[in-house]
């Protein structure tokens, strides 16, 4: 027994944010941007929070795999930007779906979360516990984005996407690679509490403040370019495989440079490697089921397909799957 992913959705909220925008607010400027990021313009969320964005983004994925609420088993939703710390997002969307028979749960590992959350469902449903999983990627890191910062605030944006998995005595995800190194994880980070706060003490905060992001920007490009490709690899010697038996590259959208040297790593053609980093910006979790619910609906997938995944950023974390359709 296996699991394939048989539906994809995706939503962006309608607000953009351009670089031109961005001019107004921080010294940066248009051609900066894209030379270093790729990025022209982001997303972001107006009156809806992480929940709302991923609420959308499963019901688009449900109605792609012909599959309606109640026969979910079970719904993970990533995210590095809950609403609360509980209810989870998940049970939110839980709610929201009226998923009756669906448990739910939330997992942090940024930038990585969906190919985290796709290897748990994996394992779930090839045991024969669940039948039906429901995968979601969410952000609004909007409400943790300092936008004087022009290191940070010119990347980010806002977004959902999932996607729905069901047990298949067909094999449908290849193999899966998780990896992670805590003790590099100071150079991207959010601080959930005030730095002289002791989440130990006898007296707990009055107020559990939300921090801006903060990033160490060379050191994240210089770990995403030395550990994708090592968590790709994996996941091809796991699968058997190599590059190029891999019709889709998907990479995590976190900067086109990073993107280049994946291209180049592998002697990839460009139009091999889906890339949507300059309408949408860096949205977490969110990018890899983003990029393959507009690939769905751009019709560039097809049945037999093999796409190779990979995520990496804070944590730090790493992850890499291989799926075939």
């Amino acid at each position: 027994m296996g699991s394939r992913i048989t539906g994809f959705g995706a939503y962006l909220p309608p607000e953009v944010l351009t670089n031109s925008q961005l001019e107004a607010l921080v010294d940066t400027n248009d051609e900066w941007i894209v030379q270093r990021t790729g990025i022209r313009e982001r997303r972001v969320a107006q009156g809806e929070g992480t929940a709302a964005l991923a609420e959308k983004a499963a019901r688009k994925a449900l109605a792609d795999a012909g599959r309606r609420p109640e026969e979910l088993d079970l719904i993970i939703t990533a995210t590095v930007t809950p609403d609360c710390f509980t209810p989870s997002v998940a049970c939110m969307v839980q709610a929201g779906l009226g998923a009756v028979h669906a448990a739910a749960f939330d997992i942090s590992a940024a930038c990585s979360g969906f190919v985290y959350a796709l290897d748990i469902a994996d394992s779930f449903l090839r045991t024969g516990k669940f039948r039906t999983a429901l995968i979601i990627g969410a952000e609004t890191l909007s409400r943790i984005i300092d936008y004087s910062d022009r290191s940070t605030c010119i990347l980010f944006g806002d977004g959902a996407g999932a996607a729905v998995v069901e047990a298949s005595e067909k094999e449908g995800v290849l193999s899966t690679c998780l990896w992670a190194d805590g003790a590099g994880g100071g150079v991207l980070r959010a601080q959930a509490l005030p730095q002289n706060e002791d989440p130990f003490g006898e007296r707990p905060p009055q107020e559990l403040a939300r921090r801006a992001v903060s990033m160490a920007g060379g050191e994240v490009l210089r770990f995403s370019l030395s550990i994708a490709p090592r968590v790709m690899d994996e996941a091809l010697s796991r699968a058997g495989l190599t590059i190029a038996d891999i019709d889709w590259v998907v990479p995590h959208q976190a900067n086109k440079r990073i993107i280049s040297g994946i291209i180049r790593r592998y002697h990839l053609p460009e139009e091999k490697v889906y890339v949507n980093i300059d309408r949408c910006g860096n949205t977490s979790s969110a990018t890899i089921p983003v990029c393959l619910a507009e690939m769905r609906e751009r019709g560039l997938l097809a049945p037999g397909q093999r796409l190779l995944l990979a995520g990496f950023g804070g944590g730090l974390t790493a992850a890499s799957a291989i799926i075939q359709l």
